[in-house]
């Protein structure tokens, strides 16, 4: 089985996008429903580590997967590929850490 690319993905989660509309709408349901799956995420891994549940892998992937539509609909909405996105980020963090993640950049960085 061969491994989705993110603008694939992006194109596939589009497909179940329901009534988000286009343009401000998609991308304020976009940004609410992060905002939503990522506390839901942040829930699991609290209940895992403060209140010693025993949480599958599973079920952080499955929280991440619903993290990642969201992501996607929210590029969707601005009109720019996730592949184009995540490229971005790598280059920025490459340029901000160019020998990896040190904390005296962290601390003293420009940008």
């Amino acid at each position: 089985m061969s491994k989705l690319t993110l603008n694939e993905y992006q194109s596939l989660a589009s497909r179940t996008a329901g009534a988000g509309g286009d343009g401000q709408r998609r991308l304020i349901i976009a940004a609410l429903g992060l905002a939503g799956e990522a506390g839901e995420f942040a829930n699991i891994v609290k209940k895992l580590t403060a209140h010693g549940h025993d949480i599958s892998p599973d079920i952080l992937a499955d929280e991440l997967g619903d993290v990642m539509w969201y992501v996607a609909e929210a590029a969707t909405a601005i009109g720019i590929p996730l592949g184009e996105i995540a490229q971005n980020n790598v280059d920025k963090l490459r340029k901000r850490y160019p020998e990896g993640f040190s904390e005296e950049r962290s601390i003293n960085r420009e940008e």
